[in-house]
C-alpha cells in the first residue's frame, strides 16, 4: 500500500528474473505497467493472466487497484478521467520509477493511458490497449450507458440471483461489490462528465500503439475512429471474441503484445516467450 494523490493506494510489482533479458532502454528492464478496467475489475485480471508471463520474458511489471476498486481507497468522490490520469502520474512519482513507461490497459483502463499519454508525452514509451478507446465522446458516452445500467441493476437482489444461478457465487459477490461502489461514490455522475481532449490532443499522442479487439464486441466499432486519429496504431481483431477477451485469451494476447513490444517499440524480450 502506498498513499498517492491523496488516496491509499494498492500496487503490485513483479520483476524479471535475475540475469534475464528486458533491458529497455539501456537503465535495465523495461516498466510496464497493467491498468485495469471500469467499476467490477482490478488488479486481480492482470495478476491471473499476463502479469507473470510477461514478467518472465523480462519486463518489470507494475500493477495497481484504481481508487474505489480492490484494496484501494474508495473515496466517496474523484472520479473523473483526470483523477485516474493523476493518480497513476502520483503512483509513478511516489515509487520512483524512472523513464518513460509502457502502459497496458483493458477496457477502460486503455482510456486512462491515453489520456496520460495526452498529459504527459515525455512519459509514455507505448500503449497497447486492449478492448479500449481514447477519451473520444462516442466511448465515453458508451461507458456512461454500461455505468448507468449498472448502477440500476446490480442492486436489484433478483438481478444479484439471477447471476449467482448463472454464472456462479464468486461472480455475484463480484458484482455485488460493484453495486456498492456506484452507490456509495459519484462514479456514474463524475466519469460521462470528465473534461475530453480535443481530437487534435489525441492525435498528437506520438508513441506505439496497439489496438486490440474482439470481433463479436460492440467495441471494435470503434477501431477505425482510432486508426484515424492515431494512424500509428497497430489493429488487431481476434475472431470470435468478446469484450472479455484478456479473460478468454491471454495467451493470446500475450503473444500479441510482446511480439508488437520487441518489433515496435525495440524492447528486448525473451525469445521463448513470444512462441505460440
Amino acid at each position: 500500500m502506498i498513499r498517492a494523490n491523496g488516496i491509499e493506494m494498492h500496487v503490485e510489482h513483479l520483476d524479471p528474473p535475475a540475469g534475464g533479458v528486458g533491458a529497455g532502454r539501456g537503465d535495465g528492464p523495461a516498466t510496464l505497467v497493467m491498468i485495469h478496467g471500469m467499476a467490477s475489475d482490478s488488479l486481480a485480471s492482470w495478476y491471473f493472466t499476463l502479469a507473470k508471463p510477461l514478467a518472465d520474458a523480462g519486463l518489470r511489471v507494475l500493477m495497481y487497484d484504481l481508487r474505489g476498486h480492490g484494496h484501494s481507497e474508495r473515496p466517496p468522490t474523484g472520479y473523473a478521467l483526470d483523477d485516474f490520469v493523476d493518480d497513476l502520474s502520483a503512483m509513478l512519482a511516489e515509487l520512483g520509477v524512472p523513464g518513460p513507461v509502457h502502459l497496458l490497459g483493458n477496457s477502460f483502463g486503455g482510456t486512462i493511458a491515453f489520456g496520460y499519454a495526452i498529459r504527459h508525452p515525455d512519459r509514455v514509451a507505448s500503449i497497447a490497449a486492449i478492448e479500449s478507446s481514447p477519451p473520444t465522446r462516442a466511448w465515453m458516452t458508451r461507458v456512461a450507458r454500461r455505468l448507468d445500467r449498472a448502477a440500476d441493476l446490480l442492486p436489484r437482489p433478483e438481478s444479484l440471483a439471477q447471476i449467482s444461478a448463472g454464472r456462479g457465487e464468486r461472480v455475484a459477490r463480484r458484482a455485488r461489490a460493484t453495486g456498492e461502489m456506484l452507490a456509495t461514490t459519484t462514479l456514474v455522475r463524475d466519469l460521462p462528465g470528465s473534461a475530453l481532449p480535443g481530437s487534435a490532443q489525441i492525435s498528437a499522442i506520438g508513441a506505439p500503439v496497439l489496438c486490440l479487439y474482439g470481433a463479436n464486441s460492440a467495441v471494435v466499432e470503434l477501431a477505425p475512429t482510432v486508426v484515424r486519429l492515431l494512424p500509428q496504431a497497430r489493429t488487431v481483431v481476434l475472431p470470435g471474441e468478446k469484450h472479455t477477451v484478456l479473460i478468454d485469451r491471454p495467451e493470446a494476447v500475450r503473444r500479441l503484445v510482446l511480439s508488437w513490444l520487441r518489433e515496435e517499440c525495440a524492447v528486448e524480450v525473451a525469445e521463448a516467450a513470444t512462441t505460440p
